[in-house]
């Protein structure tokens, strides 16, 4: 049976001639003149003017248009987008082509004489509106198909069908709401038109999720859901309510259209963030590896000084036996240990060769501060070993500027430093937490004058809290200070590179 007002037919019509390709348009027309030749010879009653007239297949003229959209309205910019601009004038047309065509039809019939008379302005209206709505309830779904098939390929269409979430909700919330508002239709005589009315809402909840995909499909489920509600063939209250469903799909698919390009907008804002984190990553990671390869280089050149000076005093004992050697032996040990110290300050020697637990609790920072006056201690929690070098050098880098920021302010006593790890949705992190605490009394029998240049000049950039709130965005954190009771405490949060390399 065919319902004026609900025209599938003129649906996939327009939705072959939009993915079939040119070369089987032939076969399409032959195909479809064949089955209406049979039904004009069953129905030559008609008149033989309706006969030859049907005889015109409904694809030829919709070809036109078709082919407009494909070629010269670019309903396919891109091999997995679509003009959803281009779609809906060119639905629009096809409707009004086709309801043009009904109306040949019409009027070449045959009719009896005592038929009743025809109401051509309430005939083209169900039209118009049977063919649009029509094009609405099977174009959309069908183009959201062929774009996931092209997007995911055919094989793995159904995988990527059931691990869709539009599918899942609209499996598990779209149609048991459609379901519930038909029940609540025919349960209740006077809630039909209400339930009816009702059927875009879903539709509209999908649509602002999930684009214009959503939208399809609810559009689909709605329009078939009124249908499911509608009493007789020409009940007004399911036209009104068609009317709706119609200009709600269209209104839905060109805001998810826009809603699609928003979301694919913020997915390439969120890829090239997280390439422009990777590549400072692997900068910051470059930077240190070579900083590692200068302190090795500058190791080499300690150990060329302690060579040069051993064989210079070996030759000069050779000529002059009774020399007195202290003072170039104390000026040679005191060049070997600027050269250490600055390749310490560059990467650490404990981190390169015992790990970064022995750098904080034994390490040259340790060292200094506790020799100064300042107690120090430092906990690591959690598995630190998952942690990539990046990490630990990071972990080691943000300490040490946070120890050198609070002893420039000259008001700490004691420093404590905990490192917590821990791998939250596949992703690994680390917390670092150093409280400050201050003492008036050990404050100030703390040698500042020694320490400040010991700790600034030879472990940190000097640029104290903005050092650390740049590494810690570099590598997805935030470090935060806040108040205690006696001093302060800075707590910062870095998760692990996602890179190998970073």
């Amino acid at each position: 049976m065919i319902i004026p007002h609900w025209v599938l037919l003129c649906g996939f019509h327009l939705s072959v001639l939009l993915l079939v390709r040119y070369r089987y348009w032939p076969a399409l027309l032959v195909g479809e003149a064949a089955s209406l030749a049979h039904l004009s010879y069953a129905h030559a009653d008609l008149g033989i003017a309706w006969a030859l007239l049907n005889l015109v297949p409904a694809s030829l003229l919709v070809m036109p248009i078709a082919y407009l959209c494909r070629e010269k309205w670019r309903l396919f910019p891109t091999r997995d987008a679509i003009n959803i601009g281009t779609l809906l004038a060119g639905s629009l047309l096809a409707a009004c082509t086709m309801t043009l065509n009904n109306l040949l039809l019409l009027l070449a019939v045959k009719l009896p004489a005592n038929y009743a008379p025809i109401h051509y302005g309430q005939v083209l209206s169900h039209w118009v509106l049977g063919n649009y709505l029509g094009i609405l309830t099977i174009v959309p779904i069908v183009l959201a198909v062929n774009q996931s098939a092209r997007r995911y390929g055919w094989h793995a269409l159904p995988i990527k069908t059931i691990e869709s979430r539009l599918v899942l909700e609209g499996t598990f919330l779209l149609i048991p709401a459609m379901l519930l508002l038909i029940w609540a239709g025919h349960a209740i005589p006077q809630a039909r038109e209400i339930a009816q009315m009702a059927m875009f809402m879903p539709m509209v909840w999908l649509a602002l999720r999930h684009g214009w995909m959503g939208a399809a499909i609810g559009g689909t489920a709605a329009s078939f859901a009124v249908i499911a509600l509608m009493p007789a063939r020409s009940d007004v209250s399911t036209l009104q309510a068609e009317v709706v469903i119609a200009f709600a799909v269209t209104a839905m698919l060109l805001m998810g259209a826009r809603i699609a390009s928003l979301n694919q907008r913020a997915d390439k804002e969120r890829s090239d963030l997280r390439l422009a984190l990777a590549l400072a990553q692997r900068n910051v990671h470059m930077g240190e590896m070579q900083l590692r390869v200068t302190a090795q280089v500058l190791d080499q050149i300690r150990e060329t000084v302690h060579s040069g000076y051993a064989m210079m005093m070996g030759r000069l004992k050779t000529l002059q036996p009774a020399i007195n050697d202290r003072s170039y032996r104390l000026q040679a040990l005191i060049a070997q240990d600027q050269l250490y110290r600055l390749a310490d300050s560059l990467y650490p020697t404990a981190l390169r060769e015992h790990g970064l637990p022995a750098t904080l609790n034994e390490g040259a920072l340790s060292r200094v501060l506790n020799d100064s006056g300042i107690t120090y201690h430092s906990e690591i929690q959690g598995p630190l070993s998952e942690l990539s070098a990046a990490i630990h050098l990071a972990i080691y880098r943000i300490t040490c500027e946070a120890v050198a920021d609070a002893c420039i302010r000259r008001d700490i006593s004691a420093i404590a430093v905990l490192v917590r790890c821990g791998r939250s949705q596949g992703r690994a992190w680390v917390m670092i937490r150093i409280d400050c605490h201050t003492q008036p009394q050990q404050a100030e029998q703390v040698r500042w004058n020694e320490l400040i240049p010991k700790v600034v000049l030879r472990t940190t950039s000097g640029l104290g809290r903005q050092a650390i709130e740049d590494r810690a965005a570099t590598f997805e954190g935030k470090a935060r200070e806040r108040a205690l009771p006696d001093g302060r405490r800075i707590s910062v949060i870095l998760f692990d590179p996602i890179l190998p390399g970073g």
